[in-house]
């Protein structure tokens, strides 16, 4: 390797872009053993080289930030990931690893089907729902009560064991569709000629993000129940066996394939069976989940800065199946990057029948060497996204001819560019429709201004019209001017006409995301709107102004800075304006400032991390209020970190990480203080710990 920097940077971006697709947007581009792959790459060179470390790299994440669509949801205990084995060799080495830890003593092993859907805690009261909540980043989720209560499998009110209902009792488990729900709502959308559900798990998730607690009863979900959360009151438990059976007892569905082993090569076997009987079941499974049973050896394994050190997700291996490639053809997306893409005789893999798969880029279409014509290997992995993995040259005609890479835009006949030490292929024709198309989609997509009812089929009938150049052309579409496009009615003309006037009123962060600035997405457009409150404001803030923001970063920054520059841009913001969208609110912005200039700056150009449960503060008015005296608030230690405060439920690594490199650790009662007189703190603890 060259240049391990970059090519640190190239795989943060990378896991953070296709996390934020999968757990955001329900929308994955790479087959989970492609992001496994570049995650535990990423993992592995981080290892090797720490001097290069990030306190935000996306290896410390779990999951994906919770949608703004609904409310959000602290848990009261975090939701953790799972680390992963991808065959018996890693899964003995984990079983090593728990030997270890456990210093002599003998575990016994919890295997679980792992099911393919959406993580889920459901909370109750005094035996009442009142709350579910999805596992967003592990900490704060979203509030999708009313969606679950539509699930058959989830009480609304506990059955009783005979012992009591706990006071307060989170039952965690995963929302999904059965097989047969998904083949029975695709025979419905492909009759109505509608798009079909791509697979069980995306619909799922989909289903549950609905606005309409009726649309997501329609898709008839179901819940396997699998583990606890926070208990209060209830009864003491010493294995996880107990507490399967408790869920149970409680009124829960809890999954009947589930099996105890007192040795790893048992756990192994039980998985490669699994692995072989998959179909067999009315669910889809993408692994085995194995867990160590005993609760007090659970505490003693603990927990690393993401997974619990007791328990490991063994994936099984993808899909493979051979099929005929008939073509391959390049889609050029908003960015104009071009993407080769095979397509293929129809052939079932990983659960549904596929007729495409991504190439990825140029390069990756020469190294393998596919050709039209080829019988090619097929896979499918994780059941999300195909892909070519290679040719069978054995079964290669005669006079197969390798397949060259366009030297044009296919939409707009333009040349290619593919500029030195990048690997994607470019249309930079700034009138190109394909991204003109691209554009305008995005835009439009539930993770930017989410408007309903206009999308890729809708778009194209829009700009092949010449109603629409760019996004703020939709603004002045009417009804009259729809009706008229082909099987286009009044009602569909004119609640399209409404969503895209509703949309005008979406938040900043939304308008900032869909303008499609490289490597600016939802997370980084809302600490943008949280600090600067409006466009304008963001607009005149320098590089350095724009990168000081937590969440935002120089990357991010420069392109935000650049974009905003350019003239074209800028008259593209005042049509925008013009047509009356939020750009943000003026008198919040000068609220802020006057706010700030009030507080004193007693962290000025210290960074404070926090972690647990800080009293009289929720985890972003903590961070809220070090910002606000100057400081900045990161999500991990570093050297540069001026105090670690630590509250109930606080992470072990970063407790290990502030011991180790020697930065001070403030109790979670004493952060208010630490906000007046920081330097006064730190005394009185130096002063403690001597004395």
């Amino acid at each position: 390797m060259t240049d391990p920097e970059a090519r640190l940077e190239e795989l943060r971006a990378l896991v953070a872009h296709h996390n934020r697709l999968y757990h955001e947007l329900d929308a994955p581009e790479l087959p989970d053993a492609d992001f496994d792959a570049l995650a535990r790459e990423l993992r592995a060179l981080e290892a090797e080289f720490p001097e290069y470390a990030v306190p935000d790299s996306p290896t410390q994440d779990v999951g994906g930030a919770a949608s703004p669509t609904f409310s959000t949801v602290t848990h009261a205990v975090p939701m953790t990931s799972l680390d992963n084995a991808m065959n018996a060799d890693e899964l003995r080495a984990w079983a090593d690893r728990v030997a270890r830890g456990l210093d002599g003593q003998v575990p016994t092993y919890v295997a679980e089907l792992k099911i393919d859907g959406l993580a889920m805690s459901i909370r109750y009261e005094s035996g009442e729902l009142v709350q579910a909540a999805t596992r967003g980043d592990g900490r704060v989720g979203e509030d999708v009560t009313a969606n679950v209560r539509t699930i058959g499998d989830v009480p609304h009110r506990l059955s009783d064991p005979g012992g009591g209902v706990p006071d307060v009792v989170e039952v965690r488990g995963e929302v999904y569709m059965s097989t047969a729900v998904f083949d029975e709502l695709n025979r419905e959308y492909e009759a109505a000629g509608e798009r079909p559900l791509v697979n069980p798990r995306n619909a799922a998730a989909g289903s549950l993000r609905q606005k309409d607690p009726a649309a997501t009863a329609r898709r008839r979900l179901s819940f396997w129940a699998y583990q606890l959360g926070q208990v209060e009151g209830g009864p003491d438990f010493t294995s996880h066996r107990e507490t399967l059976d408790f869920i149970g007892s409680i009124g829960f569905p809890v999954n009947p394939e589930i099996r105890t082993f007192t040795s790893v090569e048992e756990v192994a076997a039980f998985c490669l069976d699994r692995q072989e009987h998959r179909h067999d079941l009315a669910y889809e499974i993408d692994g085995v989940v194995v867990k160590v049973d005993d609760l007090a050896q659970r505490e003693l394994l603990g927990y690393t800065s993401r997974a619990p050190r007791w328990a490991i997700a063994y994936k099984f291996p993808p899909e493979e199946r051979t099929t005929r490639l008939l073509d391959i053809q390049v889609s050029v997306g908003r960015t104009g990057r071009a993407t080769p893409f095979a397509v293929l005789e129809p052939v079932f893999v990983g659960g549904s029948t596929v007729s495409m798969a991504t190439l990825h880029n140029q390069d990756q279409v020469a190294i393998k060497d596919v050709r039209p014509g080829d019988t090619v290997i097929v896979r499918k992995a994780g059941d999300v996204i195909p892909e070519v993995v290679g040719p069978v040259v054995s079964l290669r005609p005669d006079g197969v001819e390798p397949w060259h890479f366009p030297a044009n835009c296919p939409a707009c006949g333009n040349p290619f560019v593919r500029p030195e030490g990048e690997a994607d292929t470019r249309c930079v024709a700034p009138d190109c429709p394909a991204q003109r198309d691209q554009k305008v989609a995005y835009w439009a997509s539930r993770g930017a201004m989410d408007i309903e009812g206009l999308g890729e089929q809708m778009v194209e009938k829009l700009t092949a019209a010449g109603l629409v150049r760019d996004p703020a052309d939709l603004y002045a579409l009417t009804v009259e001017q729809l009706v008229a496009l082909e099987r286009v009615g009044e009602t569909s003309a004119t609640n399209l006409v409404t969503e895209i006037d509703r949309s005008k009123q979406q938040p900043l962060w939304r308008l900032l995301t869909a303008l499609g600035v490289r490597h600016l997405g939802p997370a980084a457009s809302q600490a943008l709107a949280s600090e600067f409150h409006t466009l304008d404001a963001i607009r005149e803030k320098s590089v350095d102004e724009l990168a000081a923001v937590d969440g935002v970063g120089t990357v991010i920054a420069t392109t935000v800075r650049e974009w905003l520059q350019l003239e074209a841009n800028q008259d593209y913001l005042e049509r925008l304006r013009a047509a009356g969208l939020n750009f943000g609110d003026p008198e919040a912005a000068l609220a802020a400032a006057e706010a700030r200039a009030a507080i004193p700056q007693t962290l000025e150009g210290r960074a404070v991390v926090v972690t647990g449960a800080v009293p009289g503060h929720t985890r972003e008015s903590a961070a809220e209020a070090i910002v606000l005296r100057g400081g900045t608030s990161p999500g991990s230690v570093s050297k540069k970190t001026f105090a670690l405060v630590v509250g109930d439920g606080a992470g072990a690594s970063k407790l290990t990480k502030a011991e180790s490199s020697g930065t001070p650790i403030v109790p979670a009662e004493r952060f208010d203080a630490l906000l007046d007189d920081p330097d006064a703190v730190l005394a009185d603890l130096t002063d403690a710990a001597d004395g």
